[in-house]
């Protein structure tokens, strides 16, 4: 009923834990169940290890979350050698998020995973390009296609790769990545937000700026979704501010085979399965028998 196939991995059904709002899955395993979400996208990760941004991380807004956190983590070989075989005892689909600040930092990513046992490869394109000035990967087509067809040669998995709402045209970049040989699109990522302490008089972040996700994303995010879903033949993965089966199944009538829920974590720990649960009684009272039955028919 809600078994879904990306990119030629079967799903147990279209729930996916978002990229840094689960970790590597292991403080969730002593709160519940995490084998009955469909995926789990690994914190984002990094050809070498990186201890993140310094100062306020995360800060709570009105309907959403900014977080600032700079893609800590351990590194790709430690993640390989000591997490990923923690994660793949939890019996769901295990997606590698890769970053890297030059295309080569991503192909170098892309080989170690690719000789993992991880499932999946979702590529983080919102990484700045430390040789082009800092300019995320994932503003501009052009650059996008690049470091999609790049990575590509080398990856042995198959290639997810994740948009940002920041691009200069979603829709542009959605098709250039999906020319580029991409086997899959998730989107979207955080968009860039600030806030201000006035009584310090200063912003909130070290970093200027921070990532806003959370329940105010949510009806960009599920537009965004719509206009790329019918502009690329592969599977298309919807995130931003999911909060309930509701939210899902929305995202899944404008067009995505799967969603990924991420900020809703921190405020119900198994949010996942609520929204999985929700699902499964919303198709029974509905008489729907596949969840394929209601992808896309906006």
């Amino acid at each position: 009923m809600l078994e879904v196939d990306i990119c030629g991995v079967k799903f147990k059904n279209p729930v996916i834990a978002a990229s840094g709002t689960f970790g590597f899955g292991q403080e969730y395993r002593e709160l519940y169940d995490v084998s009955k979400l469909g995926g789990i996208s690994s914190k984002g990760l990094t050809l070498n290890p990186k201890e993140g941004n310094e100062g306020i991380r995360v800060y709570e807004t009105r309907g959403g979350m900014l977080n600032s956190v700079g893609l800590q983590n351990p590194g790709i070989d430690y993640f390989i050698q000591n997490e990923l075989p923690k994660m793949k005892e939890l019996d769901t689909v295990v997606i590698a998020n890769l970053g890297g600040g030059t295309i080569e930092d991503y192909i170098k990513g892309a080989e170690k995973l690719s000789s993992s046992e991880v499932d999946v490869i979702e590529l983080n394109i919102s990484c700045p390009n430390v040789k082009s000035g800092g300019v995320a990967f994932g503003i501009k087509s052009e650059v996008a296609y690049k470091v999609t067809e790049e990575v590509k040669k080398f990856c042995r998995k198959p290639l997810i790769v994740k948009l940002s709402p920041n691009a200069e045209d979603i829709v542009d970049m959605a098709y250039s990545c999906c020319e580029a040989g991409a086997d899959g699109i998730s989107l979207i990522n955080t968009f860039k937000g600030m806030a201000i302490d006035i009584k310090r008089r200063q912003p909130i972040f070290n970093n200027i700026t921070a990532g806003l996700s959370g329940p105010a994303i949510k009806p960009i995010a599920l537009r965004m979704v719509y206009e790329v879903s019918r502009v690329v033949n592969i599977p298309v993965i919807g995130l931003g501010g999911i909060c309930s089966w509701q939210d899902a199944i929305e995202f899944i009538m404008a067009g995505a085979h799967a969603v990924q829920v991420g900020t809703a974590n921190f405020i119900k720990p198994d949010i996942c399965v609520d929204i999985i649960q929700g699902i499964e009684r919303y198709m029974e009272k509905e008489g729907i028998s596949n969840i394929s039955e209601i992808k896309g028919i906006i």
